[in-house]
């Protein structure tokens, strides 16, 4: 048998395979059982009612996709007595994936969701903070030190912080959410792009620019994925063009404890469940007993170097 369980900050998963926030919603119970996940990953909810950005929100760019839905949330209230309830049927552990505009909203709103039946609270401080002219919080190591620090205070509840790769500071700020109290990380939300029509010269999205996922950002989460898990103390949650059992294995081995599902799954909606059983085979298959054995067993260069000296001695 092989074990493929996990611990994300102290929380237990069965297996590294879970969604990713916003490609993720109750029907697709409809379509396989959630309990087979590792956790269950909800939309990112706001406080308040929130429409979401202009259309068209989605296009498609070299087998990648753009989109820009702009957080669209029925708030807070709808969220508790509706959604929360529906998850309480699983022994997998929900996690919760919030937004805010200030520090201040995003601390309450964390507050609010810390109930009984959720498990841990995702904090996507990718998006932006109104209080710094519109900047995402996660863009400097202060910012996110600031309202990972609130949103500390304001929970027991496991913390996960959704870093972006819109930023030339990724291994600061990941430290900056780790001392301030963030149990885990997942990196990383979607890469600010742009796609024009040349017919028509008009943006492909509504809202001009949005955000990059699929296999065109693999490489990027990837790098930062492995920069964060050398930089930090805390477990790093790969996300970012995961399709495919070596897309899962390549996160792990650089440092990943386990990876989110996002886009595929818009393609094959089963993608979840046939990730973590082809993992499990490919394991088998290396001659490996647990999916542990895995992370971090990148060689980088000191590595290589010292595994050619070990082959060089007599």
């Amino acid at each position: 048998m092989v074990d493929l369980s996990v611990d994300i900050g102290g929380l237990t998963l069965k297996n590294p395979i879970m969604p990713a926030s916003g490609t993720f919603s109750e029907e697709l119970s409809e379509v396989f059982d959630l309990e087979l996940l590792g956790a269950h990953v909800t939309k990112t909810i706001t406080r308040g009612l929130r429409d979401g950005n202009p259309t068209p929100r989605v296009c498609e760019v070299n087998g990648s996709m753009l989109n820009s839905i702009g957080i669209p949330s029925k708030g807070v209230g709808a969220f508790l007595e509706k959604v929360v309830p529906f998850y309480r049927q699983y022994e997998t552990p929900l996690v919760v994936s919030i937004s805010g505009n200030t520090e201040e909203e995003f601390a309450t709103l964390c507050a609010e969701v810390s109930v009984d039946g959720v498990d841990a609270v995702e904090v996507n401080i990718s998006c932006p903070n109104i209080e710094e002219d519109g900047k995402a919080f996660a863009i400097r190591p202060s910012s996110t030190a600031s309202v990972m620090r609130q949103l500390r205070a304001a929970t027991s509840l496991p913390l996960w912080a959704k870093l972006t790769p819109n930023t030339g500071e990724t291994s600061e700020v990941a430290r900056a959410a780790e001392d301030e109290g963030a149990n885990a990380l997942v990196v990383s939300n979607t890469l600010l792009s742009m796609s024009i029509d040349v017919r028509t010269r008009r943006p492909m999205l509504g809202n001009l620019m949005g955000g990059l996922s699929g296999p065109g950002l693999k490489p990027v989460a990837l790098r930062m994925a492995y920069q964060c898990a050398r930089a930090t103390r805390i477990p790093v949650i790969g996300c970012g063009g995961v399709s495919t059992v070596e897309d899962v294995v390549e996160y792990l081995i650089a440092g990943a404890t386990a990876v989110q599902v996002g886009t595929a799954t818009f393609i094959h909606p089963t993608i979840m469940p046939r990730l973590i059983r082809e993992l499990e085979l490919w394991i088998e298959n290396e001659g490996l007993r647990s999916v542990r054995d895995l992370i971090g067993s990148v060689i980088d260069d000191e590595q290589a170097e010292a595994v050619v000296f070990m082959e060089a001695a007599p």
